[in-house]
């Protein structure tokens, strides 16, 4: 397939209806449509960055009219990949994007500003203080969260679906590899319920920012001048987001997904300082209840607000928050939540599939 020249999404969209049309799932009518509806948004995130290829045995794509205006991801989504349906059907992005980094605090009230670089600061040096076991190449680092997203029709109202378990294993291979990880749900309005669904690229990936292990999180730079710049410089801006909330929504997906070297998790948090538009909000609540302190970004290009949300004592990262502030062809006007998780376990294992000995399991009721 040439890169220069990718298929619509639309083109996507037909053979993953086709795909979707023959699978024999004991699902009933509703649950098809809503497995539907997350994988059409899936791909309409993806056709920008690069495209989508199919296995043998799914039909090939046609070309159709561009797709619609896209629903945005939470920031809860791994970065650079996304699900492998049934194993047919696989999507990927790719990092890129050469544009500058910014000068600290440009394009934010000062109060604003200094408020969330204080707070941003005191989670930095708490960083610094926890401990990190090193991950081994061969293990894999296991997240498990409690999370909703929108189930509603790709053109409808957004509605929030029911609270679910998810389940991630990130593989700490440095590659190159196309598979890099795994991910399970379970419990209602779970995408593939109890299925251990494989994420892959089409290509072969090294460790790096779109396949971020231990040990590559290790060699980044500290410094938070040197660190923005290295993610202004690999991190790419889906269709309609500023580059400015492309790094944010980079950083959260860092710093939700992976277990992190205290040294780098601090130097993030300060080189998030420097980004435009950070702000702080007093208090704000995670998908399991619990209240924290907000740190988040609006980005009028693309309409959306993302909140990271911090424990107000150990400053310990709870979850997140993420919003559509405007969208007229869904009748949205104002701030509308599409999607929420909280992180409730973060471990190390050796084998996917694997669940950490001595945890509690993550309640699922909404």
């Amino acid at each position: 397939m040439n890169a220069d020249h990718p298929p619509r999404a639309g083109s996507a969209r037909s053979a993953a209806e086709d795909l979707l049309a023959s699978a024999e799932w004991d699902l009933p009518p509703s649950r098809h449509l809503r497995h539907k509806e997350a994988l059409m948004q899936q791909i309409d995130r993806a056709h920008t960055s690069s495209p989508p290829t199919f296995s043998s045995h799914t039909p090939s794509p046609q070309t159709s009219p561009a797709p619609r205006r896209r629903l945005p991801r939470p920031a809860l989504v791994l970065p650079a990949v996304s699900m492998a349906l049934a194993g047919a059907l696989f999507i990927t992005f790719s990092g890129g994007g050469h544009d500058s980094a910014p000068a600290a605090g440009a394009g934010t009230a000062p109060a604003e500003a200094n408020s969330a670089s204080v707070t941003l600061g005191r989670i930095a040096a708490a960083a610094m203080e926890t401990d990190a076991t090193p991950v081994k190449d061969g293990q894999f680092v296991y997240v498990e969260r409690l999370t909703r997203g929108n189930t509603g029709s790709f053109d409808g109202p957004v509605r929030l679906g029911a609270l679910h378990k998810q389940e991630v294993w990130t593989a700490q291979t440095p590659g190159p590899v196309t598979r890099t990880g795994w991910m399970r749900e379970t419990g209602e309005d779970a995408v593939m319920p109890g299925q251990e669904v494989p994420i892959e690229f089409t290509e072969p990936v090294r460790a790096g920012i779109d396949h971020p292990t231990y040990a590559w999180l290790a060699s980044l730079p500290t410094d938070p001048d040197a660190l923005l710049e290295l993610l202004y410089s690999r991190t790419r801006a889906e269709d309609g987001d500023s580059k400015h909330q492309a790094v944010f929504g980079r950083v959260g997906d860092l710093l939700s997904s992976t277990i992190m070297p205290p040294a780098t998790a601090s130097g993030l948090y300060k080189a998030v300082e420097r980004i435009p538009g950070v702000t702080q909000i007093p208090d704000a609540v995670d998908a399991a209840g619990r209240h924290g302190i907000g740190i988040t970004r609006e980005d009028a290009e693309s309409a959306t607000r993302d909140v990271w949300i911090f424990d107000k004592h150990t400053f310990a990262h709870l979850g997140s928050r993420s919003y559509i502030t405007r969208d007229e062809a869904r009748g949205i006007t104002t701030d509308t939540l599409y999607g929420i998780d909280a992180v409730m376990v973060r471990a190390v294992v050796d084998r996917h599939g694997e669940e950490p000995a001595g945890e509690e399991p993550a309640r699922t009721e909404s």
